[in-house]
């Protein structure tokens, strides 16, 4: 187009361009443009997990060679500690308040120990999970990758921690005179829904805490007060045998107590059905199946923000 100014020049004026008037949204739908990190489908992003899983496992094996790399005693932690919380709690609980009500020396012991390894690797999971985003900002902001690779990760170096540390546990066990036998083998059911239960868990705690870094100031207290409702140290039906029916049944039926007491039936001797809920299993893989899933979708539904703002 051209026109003709006052004194006979002619200008030539810009020719419209075909885009006038289209919105952002039109023009990126126009040139097949995409926004940068926007969240995949969820079977694109679960392929997109899978073909991350070499990293995820090293990831998890580097974080906890690096958790007690500077203490003297190294990895041996992983296991002192939980050690070490048992045998408060035995003298707190058991010697001093009479916890171990309703158990021998031989089965209290074991029980203790196990329900504080066994609880340990939720604790961990969650807490490490709290950090998985906001703790890790740097990598999430310099690398493309699916975001649920982080508390995946941590979940799995608790496992990790938690396997290694089984080895002191059984030989607690079989010290107490709880001897192999094939119903050892439910441990590794048991572990397998409290991995999932687990991860689901460590995934709602992530998103939660990259908005919310205090969080993690918090959730210490959260996981105090579910450990002491969990019968970590003292036996729910027999502790509770004076009060309504019903609040041994809500504590009983806590996805921690439910592991604990599964992990407790399979490996120690005098700790037999009648101190497990009804319907026990169905419990464990319920919960296992509810947060795994919902922590993963909550977890997927906030792909595209973390790491910004």
């Amino acid at each position: 187009m051209s026109d003709t100014t006052h004194d006979g020049a002619i200008v030539t004026s810009p020719m419209p361009s075909p885009d006038d008037g289209l919105s952002p949204s039109q023009l990126a739908a126009k040139y097949g443009l995409s926004v940068s990190g926007a969240r995949p489908g969820l079977a694109s992003y679960i392929r997109q997990l899978w073909g991350r899983r070499h990293f995820i496992l090293a990831f998890s094996q580097a974080k906890l060679t690096a958790q007690y790399s500077q203490a003297k005693l190294g990895q041996l932690w992983q296991v002192a500690t939980p050690l070490l919380n048992a045998l408060v709690y035995f003298l707190i609980f058991g010697l001093i308040l009479d916890a171990d009500r309703g158990f021998s020396t031989e089965v209290y012991i074991p029980f203790l120990v196990t329900g504080v390894f066994v609880f340990t690797f939720t604790q961990s999971s969650v807490m490490a999970g709290v950090r998985a985003i906001s703790g890790n900002l740097g990598l999430v902001r310099a690398l493309h990758f699916p975001r649920a690779s982080l508390p995946i990760s941590f979940a799995l170096q608790q496992l990790q921690q938690l396997l290694f540390s089984m080895i002191v546990l059984l030989a607690v066990v079989v010290g107490f005179g709880s001897y192999p036998s094939l119903s050892w083998l439910l441990v590794l059911p048991a572990l397998a829904l409290q991995f999932v239960f687990n991860t689901g868990l460590a995934m709602i705690m992530a998103r939660l805490g990259s908005k919310t870094p205090d969080l993690a100031q918090l959730m210490p207290f959260v996981m105090r007060t579910w450990l002491y409702a969990s019968g970590v140290m003292f036996s729910i039906p027999v502790m509770l045998a004076d009060k309504p029916a019903w609040i041994a049944d809500v504590l009983m039926y806590n996805p921690a107590a439910v592991y604990m007491d599964l992990i407790r039936f399979a490996l120690i001797d005098g700790y037999g059905s009648e101190n497990l809920p009804s319907h026990v299993w169905a419990a464990g893989l319920g919960w296992a199946l509810l947060v795994g899933f919902a922590g993963f979708v909550y977890f997927w539904k906030a792909e595209e923000r973390y790491g910004r703002g």
